[in-house]
């Protein structure tokens, strides 16, 4: 559809809009398929999932209700605990690994070739001839397969053995992992993994109680998930405060309680529940939530825990996102598949040439057979194993590459993908930035203050708490700044120094941040969580948080003189200047999620009594919340063009009948079973109503080091570069602007927001008459643009030089990937550093992962692991364009290798009236295809055509590879040329210049044939390793060594390898020039045509290297 149109044709066909014409035409020929063969597909498959889904019917997941310490009241029978990873068991090993060989086209091709040859009347020759190379492949592939599965079985009895303490009447037994039920009451040591999914019922650790007053006592714990999300920070776990309050952990079994849990489920950062005790006048009931539980895989970080296991085995949320991972094929081996297919149609049509030329005599179809058992080598049976080793080498050279430490490869099925790709979409924070986050603004609305003016707020803070405490020598009145109370009249303006210490304040308590200190007893490098009465020091404490900006924050406090000294789950303590600690009681707390973005906390100011609701969070989150302003929205845009990423932070001072209504309100919203999450904001979002707008902070994330002369040199490979980020438009921009991503003298585009088809389209055609131009567009607007304008926007998008997407969801990064693909059909690539990046990296044709700050879930997601953004030129440059050059050369030399010796079988055929007769048998066959030119071809895996620092200051080397020259129809008719050629050359002279025995003829031609292919890999060749040297002379040492072997255990004359090579003549002189001649005449040629081509029409390379 164009985009020039007038308005009034929006309406006209909208349904074709939203249609693309190959989407049409798929249509049709879905239609055309039912209408042929679709009803009889659907009566079979119907009929099959009915007999599977009577055979074995899934289980349904259901809610449950587990008591305590009693298995055997569980009303249904729960899956075991066991780890299960391996893929095949004893019986189901050899036929599973055959199966998965044999649905490949070729491999079974080649099985009913092998299978053949136990009919007499299609029998070719010797079984071996055609069993010992299928046996070969399928032996390596056996091997591998077993080595895996064993490693498999290994990890998983590890896993299961693992012994646990359970708790029962009679007191603690050991019990094994796999052992373990619902309803199991298990003790989780220190630094040990949990073994199932649990509710936290009790800690032992002195540091996880909390009395506050003398009404409850709670217990807490930390937990490490990255086994389970990838995120290395510390979770807090909450014991549910029923059982923790017992005197003995042998009360657990004094008391008459359970827990009804939600239906397993795949959401590991949601758990809906209710803990219940019915013994206790009024019963209790008592809400959970994600913070009571304990999911499998995850590791005790402090103390010990006693859980009640919920969910066993499969119905673990570990297992239950444990999925196998998209199945990557590389465009490469989509390419040698078609050219595989293109030499089975060659096959069958020699084959048909052939009996038609020999006139169709006799049973001729029986002779077709034949003669596609003759040229069967034109198909390689050993390109799959040859490029699986070569695959495994290029992964090998990566991970041992000391210019890139710590690069792992995980999916080593596509290291070619990397010299092959076109679009590169990068994630921004911890991706291009360091994710290492420096306070450096705080914008209070009249006032402003940078770097260079922190200590004057350091001041006002030192000001602050010393005129209180100096008010308040001898009294305990109050420890904090005091202020009229908000009922008084007239509503003065606040001082600059109250302004401040509110702000301060806020940014102090309204957090997720744990401070932990080094243990001075026990094991070196262990940390332990301060208690109250701890000598708090400076020197060892360190901060644990689940993002950096939030320790950016608390370090900043640190620094202007209010540090966080102690935190647990009830209270958490600050010290001024002064030295004095204040102490706050955490009354309610409201996590950050991505849907909200924002966080909350209530907290009670221990001397006074006063309750303070604080908040932050983005802008355009908390724009809506705060009271009127008129400067907000503009310093924000200020600040996001300095690249600083910005928050708003606010509070609501609350009596205690406020408090006290919101608390039962939100308890009961906790309480819900069904749609707890919507009751639970919808009352937390009655609180968020006229807050007052205390400050906007500023925090820079720095680039990564390298960052701009990388995406320059992507730039110049012809790479275009797409940055995905959820930060907002300004702060996208300037980052783009400041990593070189958009050039200096590229005009930038901002695409203006729309929210109507109209508004897009206008905008469209706006952006159409612009040329050369980087584009930023936010989320919402891209949405609106795909809706209606899929193809066009992409269209446009794609011709820019670079576009930067903000504001964009995880799933739009998936989604973005996956438009490219379809309209592109190019190569694309997906790097990021975290959990959010996970669905794109998982999309793209090639995902990267770094190892960032917040975790290593997208390094365990992607196809490769780095450690620095810098690594991937490198990678791309070097390795990637290595990989694909060798793979091509290696491929498409061992199609060559089949052409040539079926082109001497043809010329020997027709020069023999087309007979049906092999022309080499036996040990010379499997020889050929293993032992004698293996070697030398494998070595290709070595070459590289200019060296590492050339092809890195060089990257428009790597344009070409994007355009397939090195693997292509034109490059693999080449080399079928060559091969007719040579293996004419070889047969028509071997025919000329033998005398009197026919066996001179299989002496001469396959002499000269091996040495015509090391002579050939000789020539393909552009550097030299020393390995390629051994190589080339360790496979003519095997030919010469095998024919003196060979004829000392046969004889000459036998029904053997003798009986098709006569020793005695080639150790003559006649032998040895005609084998030369023949040799040079098919070789020399291909020489000159070399020489002459590179020096008349060089490849760029060789410009490079001359």
């Amino acid at each position: 559809m164009p985009l020039m149109m007038s308005e009034e044709g929006f309406e006209n066909d909208e349904s074709d809009y939203h249609t693309l014409p190959r989407a049409r035409i798929s249509q049709r020929k879905r239609g055309l398929e039912w209408f042929i063969c679709g009803g009889w597909k659907f009566l079979c498959t119907s009929c099959s999932d009915w007999l599977i889904n009577i055979c074995r019917r899934k289980k349904e997941l259901k809610a449950r209700t587990v008591w305590l310490g009693c298995p055997e009241k569980c009303e249904e029978k729960y899956p075991k605990n066991a780890i299960k990873n391996q893929k095949y068991n004893v019986f189901t090993f050899i036929p599973g690994v055959l199966y998965e060989q044999f649905k490949f086209f070729l491999n079974l091709y080649f099985l009913v070739v092998s299978c053949s040859q136990f009919v007499p009347a299609l029998k070719i020759g010797y079984l071996y001839t055609y069993w010992a190379p299928l046996g070969f492949v399928l032996t390596v592939t056996v091997v591998r397969e077993a080595v895996d599965e064993y490693r498999r079985y290994k990890r998983d009895k590890e896993m299961n053995s693992q012994l646990y303490s359970k708790l029962t009447v009679r007191g603690k037994v050991q019990v094994k992992s796999s052992d373990i039920q619902v309803g199991d009451l298990i003790i989780v040591e220190k630094n040990q993994r949990i073994p199932s999914d649990m509710v936290f019922l009790r800690t032992s650790e002195k540091t996880g109680f909390f009395s506050f007053g003398s009404l409850t006592i709670t217990g807490s714990c930390f937990i490490r998930t990255d086994q389970l999300d990838g995120e290395t920070d510390w979770k807090l776990k909450v014991a549910v405060s029923c059982t923790q309050r017992l005197p003995a952990l042998g009360d657990l079994f004094s008391i008459n309680a359970y827990v009804y849990a939600q239906k397993p489920q795949l959401d590991i950062h949601s758990f809906e529940g209710t803990f219940t005790r019915e013994d206790s006048d009024p019963a209790v009931h008592e809400s959970l939530s994600i913070e009571n539980t304990l999911w499998a895989s995850t590791v005790v970080a402090s103390g010990t825990v006693i859980g009640v296991v919920i969910y066993t085995g499969k119905e673990t949320r570990s297992v239950m996102n444990t999925s196998n991972p998209k199945n990557k094929v590389g465009l490469l081996d989509l390419e040698l598949n078609q050219l595989t297919k293109a030499l089975f149609l060659a096959l069958v049509a020699l084959s048909i040439v052939m009996v038609t030329l020999q006139g169709f005599v006799g049973p001729w179809y029986r002779n077709l057979f034949r003669f596609l058992l003759l040229f069967s080598y034109i198909i390689p049976i050993s390109l799959r194993v040859n490029l699986d080793m070569g695959k495994a080498a290029y992964g090998w050279m990566i991970m041992k590459d000391d210019n890139i430490p710590g690069t792992v490869v995980r999916t080593s099925t596509i290291p070619e993908e990397l010299g092959r790709l076109v679009y590169l979409l990068t994630d921004k924070t911890g991706t291009l930035t360091q994710n290492e986050m420096i306070f450096k603004r705080l914008h209070l609305g009249t006032v402003s203050y940078g770097t260079d003016t922190m200590d004057e707020i350091q001041s006002h803070i030192i000001n602050s708490y010393s005129q209180v405490h100096s008010q308040n020598s001898g009294s305990n009145v109050s420890s904090t700044p005091s202020r009229k109370p908000q009922s008084s009249a007239p509503k003065v303006r606040k001082s600059v120094s109250s302004r401040i210490h509110e702000a301060v304040k806020a940014i102090a308590l309204c957090h997720n941040v744990t401070p932990v200190y080094e243990s001075r007893a026990g094991v070196s490098g262990e940390t332990e969580y301060a208690e109250v009465d701890q000598d708090f020091s400076d020197e060892n404490r360190a901060y644990q948080a689940s993002s950096p900006d939030e320790v950016a924050l608390v370090q900043w406090t640190e620094s202007v003189g209010l540090t966080l000294v102690n935190r647990d789950l009830t209270s958490m303590q600050l010290k001024t200047p002064g030295g004095h600690i204040l102490t706050y009681y955490i009354l309610q707390i409201f996590p950050f999620t991505s849907e909200s973005k924002r966080m909350g906390i209530i907290v009670r100011d221990e001397s006074s009594g006063d309750i303070t609701f604080y908040m932050k969070g983005a802008d355009v989150a908390m724009s809506t919340i705060v009271q009127y302003n008129d400067w907000l929205e503009e310093e924000c845009g200020n600040m996001a063009r300095e690249g600083l990423r910005t928050l708003v932070v606010a509070k609501k001072s609350l009596t205690e009948e406020q408090y006290q209504d919101f608390e039962s309100r939100y308890n009961q919203a906790k309480l819900s079973i069904h749609d707890r999450n919507l009751k639970v904001a919808a009352v937390v979002e009655s609180l968020e109503r006229e807050m007052e707008l205390l400050c906007l902070t500023g925090v820079e994330d720095q680039l990564q080091a390298d960052v701009r002369p990388t995406l320059e040199m992507l730039r110049n490979a012809g790479i275009k570069i797409w940055m995905l980020t959820g930060d907002k438009l300004e702060t996208a921009t300037c980052i783009a602007k400041s990593s070189h991503l958009v050039s200096r003298t590229q005009d930038i585009h901002i695409f203006r927001p729309v929210t109507t088809r109209g508004e897009a389209h206008l905008e469209l055609n706006a952006f159409r008459r612009k040329h050369d131009c980087a584009l930023v567009i936010s989320g919402d607007s891209l949405e609106v643009c795909l809706k209606y304008y899929e193809h066009e926007f992409v269209e446009l998008a794609c011709q820019c030089p670079a576009v930067v997407c903000c504001r964009c969801s995880p799933t739009q990064k998936a989604h973005i990937v996956k438009l490219l693909q379809h309209h592109t059909g190019k190569r694309t690539c997906a790097i990021g550093d975290g959990g959010n990046d996970v669905s794109m990296i998982q999309a793209a044709d090639c995902g990267i992962g770094i190892e960032g700050k917040e975790g290593k879930q997208a390094s365990l997601a992607a196809d490769f692991s780095i450690t620095q953004f810098k690594h991937i030129g490198r990678l791309l440059m070097v390795h990637g364009r290595n990989s694909y050059k060798r793979s091509a050369a290696l491929g498409q030399f061992v199609m060559h290798r089949g052409l040539i010796i079926s082109t001497m079988q043809a010329v020997f055929s027709s020069v023999f009236y087309f007979a049906s007769v092999p022309l080499y048998q036996g040990f010379l066959m499997v020889g050929y295809a293993t032992i004698y030119t293996m070697f030398p071809v494998f070595s290709l895996v070595l070459d590289q055509d200019v060296k590492p620092e050339m092809a890195l200051l060089y990257p428009e080397l790597y344009k070409d590879l994007t355009k397939g020259r090195s693997l292509s129809f034109k490059t693999f008719l080449i080399w079928v040329l060559i091969s007719i050629y040579q293996g004419g050359i070889l047969m028509y002279g071997a025919l000329l210049l033998f005398e009197s025995e026919f066996v001179h003829v299989v002496a001469i031609s396959f002499t000269a044939l091996i040495l015509t292919e090391l002579l050939m890999v000789a020539l393909t060749i552009r550097t030299w390793h020393w390995l390629m040297v051994v190589a080339e002379f360790l496979s003519l040492g095997c030919y010469v060594a095998s024919l003196a072997f060979l004829n000392e255990y046969f004889g000459i004359g036998r029904v053997s390898f003798g009986a098709f090579l006569d020793v005695a003549f080639i150790t003559t002189v006649t032998f040895l020039w005609k084998v030369s001649a023949i040799t040079v005449v098919s070789c020399l040629p291909l020489y000159i045509l070399k020489y002459l081509k590179r020096k008349f029409s060089p490849p760029s390379y060789s410009k490079l290297t001359s």
